[in-house]
């Protein structure tokens, strides 16, 4: 994939992030008043630490589940995920280093895509029922060109970096994050997504959260079961 950075001056959700922000800055005298506590919670994603000292697959039981816990805080990597050899590796988008051998999705922030793979929604939030599904009733989308940010430091001057990218719709749908409001409103799917790889194997996700036990975001948790 390239990595040309870019500027976006047409409209996008992260534009709206913008307005908003702008926006709240006209109140400043009110937030003299009332205090700054609580006023910017949720406008720029939190990057505390976190106390878990393992990232990865960090669980892994006999019948192929487990738990994933990453760390997606950075706008200017990938996460790499290897279901078989149950890997994780990053990638720096903006050094356009180059992914590894070995790696079946990727996660960019809350952005996902896979490698030459598809990804379809299931109606349940149940690993074990979505392995059971007959799969033949599935609809699997594959990854499309698109876009994400990568530079989130020139916000103030009304416009962001953005690279290049192939990103799965269907799997990024796991958390949607509506900016129309300040704070913006982060809402999981609460839905099993089943993963075709490039080798015809499939797994089952359910991404259970995206923050850390200091509500910082970034910090995603996935169930899976590989293989099903």
């Amino acid at each position: 994939m390239g990595s040309t950075l870019f500027k976006a001056m047409h409209p996008t959700p992260v534009s709206d992030i913008i307005v908003a922000f702008h926006r709240l800055l006209l109140c400043a005298p009110c937030v003299l008043l009332a205090g700054c506590n609580g006023i910017y919670d949720g406008l720029y994603d939190d990057f505390g630490g976190t106390d878990i000292p393992q990232y990865g697959f960090v669980e892994s039981r006999a019948d192929g589940s487990g738990t994933i816990y990453i760390d997606a805080t950075g706008y200017d990597r990938w996460v790499l995920l290897d279901f078989h050899r149950k890997t994780m590796d990053t990638v720096n988008i903006t050094a356009a280093e180059p992914d590894p051998e070995h790696w079946d999705i990727a996660i960019h922030r809350y952005d996902v895509r896979t490698r030459d793979g598809a990804a379809a929604e299931t109606p349940v939030a149940d690993l074990s029922a979505a392995a059971a599904m007959d799969r033949d009733r599935l609809a699997f989308t594959a990854d499309v060109d698109s876009q994400v940010v990568v530079d989130m430091s020139t916000m103030m001057d009304g416009y962001l970096g953005y690279s290049p990218a192939h990103v799965n719709p269907v799997l990024s749908r796991w958390l949607d994050v509506n900016t129309s409001t300040m704070p913006p409103v982060y809402t999981l799917s609460r839905k099993v997504y089943i993963v075709q790889m490039e080798d015809g194997t499939l797994a089952a996700l359910f991404f259970s959260d995206y923050v850390n036990e200091k509500a910082a975001k970034g910090y995603i948790t996935i169930q899976y079961r590989y293989p099903l």
